[in-house]
């Protein structure tokens, strides 16, 4: 089952195309990893998936998003749909605010009140995301005092607090040490048994390792998607071959 699928997805900074008949499926419970070189619209494309896009002035988008099989412009209010499709950005940015509070902040957005009931969330989003056993003895220590594995760790978990749908991460390893990245993958294998992921990923090593499904764009296109090894070790189009045995990009 597809939970994610774009139709000849145009979209434009002013004048500048930046993504070109986008034409992608996603499907429930898998990961799949965006690749290719700097500024070809992976992030952009991620973007247009749970509407970041909106804060920008000179956005112009054409053609069709659908989650679900509604449409994420028309059918859904964007904060509705934020919480289904959430977040984790490149950069660990845990709020300066405790542990716990980073966790629940998201829940009592959403009108969780209740301590217990906060609690509850709370340890069961740390549990996700693998890092309560190393902050179940500090959740009211400061957040900003973890390392960068466990911010981005903890970022996660206060994504799943809202009991997302989607997870989209835009290269959620790239300022990590190996061993944090090493965790970060291992929990996304996990994480795909209850959740859909999509990655942007600059490391082919990682797309590799980790997704079931690749993208490959180019200029704002995507020039051949489909199962992982297909595209690793059978790919279709000679751009794509090139790029991934690191002969341009």
């Amino acid at each position: 089952m597809y939970i994610i699928q774009t139709a000849n997805l145009d979209l434009y900074y002013g004048t500048v195309q930046a993504l070109k008949k986008v034409n992608l499926k996603v499907k429930k419970n898998s990961v799949t990893a965006l690749i290719g070189p700097s500024g070809c619209g992976k992030s952009t494309f991620l973007r247009t998936l749970n509407r970041m896009n909106d804060l920008i002035d000179s956005v112009k988008i054409e053609g069709e998003v659908l989650f679900e099989d509604k449409d994420v412009y028309s059918d859904y209010d964007v904060i509705d749909l934020r919480k289904r499709i959430g977040m984790v950005f490149q950069a660990p940015n845990p709020f300066p605010m405790s542990i716990y509070n980073n966790v629940a902040y998201g829940p009592r957005i959403h009108g969780v009140k209740n301590k217990g009931k906060l609690d509850e969330i709370v340890e069961k989003s740390l549990k996700g995301a693998a890092i309560w056993d190393e902050v179940k003895d500090r959740l009211n220590r400061n957040a900003l005092g973890l390392s960068g594995g466990q911010q981005q760790r903890l970022c996660i978990a206060r994504t799943l607090a809202v009991e997302p749908d989607v997870l989209l991460m835009d290269e959620p390893t790239s300022a990590l040490d190996p061993i944090s990245t090493l965790k970060i993958e291992e929990l996304m294998d996990i994480l795909k048994k209850k959740y859909t992921i999509i990655i942007v990923t600059h490391n082919m090593q990682q797309a590799g390792r980790i997704s079931d499904y690749t993208a490959f764009f180019l200029n704002g296109e995507v020039v051949e998607d489909g199962k992982t090894e297909n595209i690793f070790y059978k790919p279709k189009d000679k751009r794509t071959e090139d790029y991934i045995t690191g002969r341009f990009g």
